[in-house]
């Protein structure tokens, strides 16, 4: 029998949270931990290998601390644990207490995946009415991110032929990333 771990974040800059899914997975007895820094949305690559690993008639156990470094929705939580169960493993949730391998805990997984999904769905409501809110007052600035390099166009093709720098050193000037100032500089001359 193995103790299989998996531990997610979504992003890079979560490397805090990350580490503390480790510790717990590891004093949870996890003998392997597979662990990515990336969506839900995307494929999981690390989460199929873990998945992958458990093998049939072991009893393995398949650990994550917490369903949402698990899965995206209720369909996708009750799918995972369809394919676990497949290879006679079961499903332990350490925050929730969640553990598959008796008829509570698949009772308990069922419920808190569908409330799981509840609070992503209002989440993302009330995202949506903030957006529309902001559009009608004029405050929306799409992902927040500014056109830096477009806004940026005289002032590189004046630095380039005036200064006579380089598209480096234009780059570091303006904070842009030194491929964009060429493709801004070649869209001018060509």
């Amino acid at each position: 029998m193995k103790t299989v771990g998996y531990a997610r974040t979504s992003t890079l800059e979560q490397e805090a949270g990350l580490k503390a899914q480790i510790r717990d997975l590891e004093a949870a007895g996890c003998n392997r931990i597979y662990q990515e820094q990336i969506s839900s949305v995307v494929q999981r690559a690390e989460l199929e290998r873990a998945i992958d690993y458990l093998r049939e008639g072991d009893g393995d156990i398949f650990v994550v601390t917490k369903l949402d470094r698990f899965a995206r929705s209720l369909e996708d939580a009750i799918a995972l644990e369809k394919r676990i169960a497949a290879k006679g493993a079961s499903l332990k949730v350490l925050v929730s207490g969640i553990d598959t391998s008796t008829p509570t805990g698949r009772l308990m997984f069922g419920m808190l995946s569908a409330v799981a999904q509840f609070e992503r769905e209002i989440m993302l409501e009330r995202q949506r009415e903030g957006i529309a809110a902001a559009k009608a007052a004029g405050r929306y600035a799409g992902n927040g991110r500014k056109p830096t390099v477009r806004a940026q166009t005289a002032e590189i093709v004046r630095l380039k032929r005036e200064e006579k720098l380089s598209d480096a050193e234009i780059a570091r000037r303006l904070g842009v990333h030194r491929s964009n100032v060429g493709r801004v500089l070649k869209a001018q001359t060509g």
